[in-house]
């Protein structure tokens, strides 16, 4: 059973993100002049989380995702992303492993032309989005009525925002984003989640800008 979740988890993450590139591809040309674009990412992920503990010490779980944002009109798009952390021995001698997939609406805004008056050569681009999807925590120890299980799954919530910097027309750097995650995993406490994820990586970009 958890496999089939954690699977179907992936899955629905790459799914999204293949579209997102396949959708790509048909962007109209530059003789029609579209504005639509898809910036496509890969990052390295670390989130400090809390340990549900009368200490409340905090530990960080490590790991990395892939997303994809489709600019449509003025800076107003959609992104999703899957997003996968381990932390070994997290104050508790427990392992704890995530994966997550959401999806939401994301504003990018760009500017810092390379060339005066070239619009399609801005090279900086920020974004703040709100994504909501779906958190599966596995290999690891969940309270529940019945004692504990090893995995369990809960509805997720990330707002933040990031930076971007195109080298060329295509690719670039993500130099950095931070967002604010709540999730609501079993954990003989709150039961709620409120961390915090900083990642960076590099960029890619289809479509006009």
């Amino acid at each position: 059973m958890r496999n089939s979740i954690c699977g179907s988890l992936v899955l629905t993450g790459a799914y999204l993100l293949v579209s997102a590139g396949a959708w790509a591809q048909q962007v109209p040309s530059a003789q029609k002049q579209s504005p639509a674009s898809v910036d496509l990412a890969a990052t390295f992920s670390a989130e400090g989380a809390k340990l549900a503990t009368a200490s409340g010490g905090t530990f960080w779980l490590k790991g990395g995702g892939v997303d994809a944002a489709v600019t449509l009109w003025k800076g107003f798009g959609v992104a999703a992303g899957l997003n996968g952390e381990h932390a070994a021995n997290a104050g508790t001698g427990v392992d704890v492993n995530e994966v997550e997939v959401a999806a939401g609406p994301r504003y990018t805004y760009s500017a810092w032309s390379a060339r005066s008056g070239a619009s399609d050569s801005r090279r900086l681009q920020l974004f703040g989005q709100g994504l909501v999807g779906m958190v599966h925590g596995f290999n690891g120890i969940y309270p529940n009525a019945f004692g504990a299980a090893s995995s369990a799954n809960s509805l997720a919530l990330d707002a933040g925002g990031g930076v971007n910097i195109l080298f060329s027309e295509r690719f670039g750097v993500r130099l950095l984003e931070a967002d604010y995650v709540r999730t609501a995993l079993p954990n003989n406490g709150s039961n709620v989640q409120n961390d915090l994820r900083v990642s960076f990586g590099v960029t890619y970009r289809l479509g006009r800008r």
